[in-house]
């Protein structure tokens, strides 16, 4: 594989020494590792190579495979999710919490200016919260296999849009024809602004298309 080459992978991730999953799209071994959960399609991940779908350390370890190639990766904390830093550590007062409507318990998970964050304790009305990301210092293994290649430019475009919204080939129609991809999205189902800015950015950067028309389809 090389920069630019669209491929289908499956992954386990775990956090080196423990062998914690953390990830993983595999359903048999989310069983296995008691963390399945009925809600998520375990399914391979369509990413494009170099172009930052996976972390820096797994994204260089598909360089030189093939379709078909098995790999165990060692991700060292600089290329997975980086060092713990002690600013992301933060005293936030109770009464920013009591302004969103959020009980701030200690171990849950909270959102503070655009910021996910771990609530770690409550003392006098000051909320401490860690910031960092929960895998942030921790050296990190991944078992890898690239299960295919995308080479159709309709094909791209899909998976791209599988990528970003979680749709399947049931939800959306692709058509690609001078330049142009035309992206039908059935079933009532509709696409943040957000998610269409950046699957138009993904898609004219890796694939030779200049423009994108987004159809919506309703009807009984």
């Amino acid at each position: 594989m090389k920069d630019g080459d669209f491929i289908y992978i499956d992954y386990i991730g775990r956090v080196k020494g423990t062998g914690e999953v953390f990830d993983l799209t595999i359903e048999e071994t989310a069983k296995k590792e008691n963390i399945y959960n009925s809600s998520v399609k375990y399914k391979p991940v369509p990413i494009v190579v170099g172009g930052n779908f996976v972390l820096k350390g797994l994204d260089e370890a598909l360089l030189g495979m093939n379709v078909g190639d098995k790999k165990t990766v060692e991700i060292p904390v600089e290329k997975a999710f980086g060092e713990r830093r002690p600013e992301f550590l933060r005293l936030i007062p109770m009464s920013v919490f009591k302004e969103q409507n959020i009980d701030p318990n200690p171990g849950s998970y909270v959102t503070i200016n655009n910021l996910n964050g771990r609530v770690v304790s409550s003392d006098g009305g000051r909320i401490r919260v860690d910031f960092n990301h929960p895998l942030a210092g921790k050296k990190l293994e991944y078992e890898v296999e690239i299960k295919g290649e995308i080479k159709e430019d309709s094909e791209k475009v899909m998976a791209i849009v599988s990528y970003y919204t979680n749709l399947d080939k049931e939800d959306v129609e692709v058509k690609v024809a001078e330049k142009t991809a035309e992206i039908n999205i059935k079933n009532g189902k509709e696409m943040p602004s957000k998610a269409k800015e950046t699957i138009f950015n993904t898609i004219t950067k890796w694939i030779g298309i200049e423009k994108i028309r987004f159809v919506y389809e309703y009807g009984k």
